[in-house]
């Protein structure tokens, strides 16, 4: 694990998180205002059946959740932190996976103008909440079926959500790049690489993803002094990537996006972290 649990700040989390948002919301307007919407929306994406309308649904959705139960009564689940958050979140895909379907051929099943307006009304309600007295309190509570997290660290999920559904998004649209907030890729890259350091601790490699986060795992000789022996070295959409199942350990090595020294530097077996 890593030696000290990160802290996020709340208010850097909240501005990261809006303007997240926001830069989704445009890129859901251009996608809905192009001439050929329909069969944007209608293209395939790199998630399994998802077609982009379903993409841009279940993004939707993970905006509006915490909108749309801040005011659920507590039912007394566990505690829930980040790691274990990312441990487990796979575990529901196939509940997402049906919300994503639900919403897709409901709400999201019109028009382009209609879906960018759907779109907006999730976007808005997140936006009201960042800006609302309930984000202040550091002790509120908020429950999924995972369990019981705080609401600053639940905000932290939406940042995850947040990016790498837009790098999703990116992909489906051929787009060269999404124009990510800078301390939303910031913090989503710290997370997993904490992740990676939750779920195979040690000290005999170290992987470091410039200019977010440097973290050290996997059980052996812990590094004290000079170079590492084992050194994995990314970009962070690549490293989220890795993390979440969108890219292969032995392409990105390959194609050298990835580098990696050291007899016990390959991190293969333990990625995906988040599915």
């Amino acid at each position: 694990m890593p030696a000290k649990s990160r802290t996020y700040q709340p208010t850097k989390v909240r501005a990261a998180l809006a303007a997240q948002t926001g830069a989704l919301r445009d890129a859901v307007h251009a996608l809905c205002a192009a001439p050929d919407a329909e069969r944007l929306l209608a293209g395939p994406t790199r998630l399994g059946q998802w077609r982009v309308r379903e993409l841009v649904a279940h993004l939707a959705v993970q905006l509006d959740w915490v909108p749309a139960h801040l005011d659920d009564p507590l039912e007394g689940r566990p505690t829930l932190d980040l790691a274990r958050w990312v441990a487990g979140v796979g575990t529901v895909a196939p509940l997402l996976d049906a919300g994503a379907r639900e919403h897709a051929a409901g709400e999201f099943g019109g028009d382009p103008a209609s879906v960018a307006a759907a779109f907006d009304r999730a976007a808005d309600a997140l936006l009201a909440v960042l800006d609302g007295p309930e984000v202040a309190d550091p002790q509120r509570r908020f429950e999924i079926r995972l369990g019981s997290m705080t609401l600053a660290d639940m905000l932290v999920t939406r940042l995850v959500e947040a990016v790498v559904h837009a790098d999703d998004l990116a992909d489906a649209l051929g787009l060269p790049a999404f124009p990510h907030d800078r301390q939303a890729l910031a913090a989503v890259t710290r997370l997993l690489a904490d992740a990676l350091a939750d779920r195979v601790p040690g000290g005999a490699v170290e992987l470091r993803v410039p200019p977010y986060a440097v973290v050290q795992a996997v059980e052996g000789p812990r590094h004290t002094r000079g170079t590492p022996p084992n050194v994995v070295e990314t970009d962070p959409l690549t490293w989220i990537r890795l993390a979440t199942g969108r890219a292969d350990w032995a392409t990105a090595v390959d194609e050298a996006v990835v580098a990696a020294s050291g007899e016990r530097s390959d991190l293969r077996e333990y990625l995906p972290l988040l599915g």
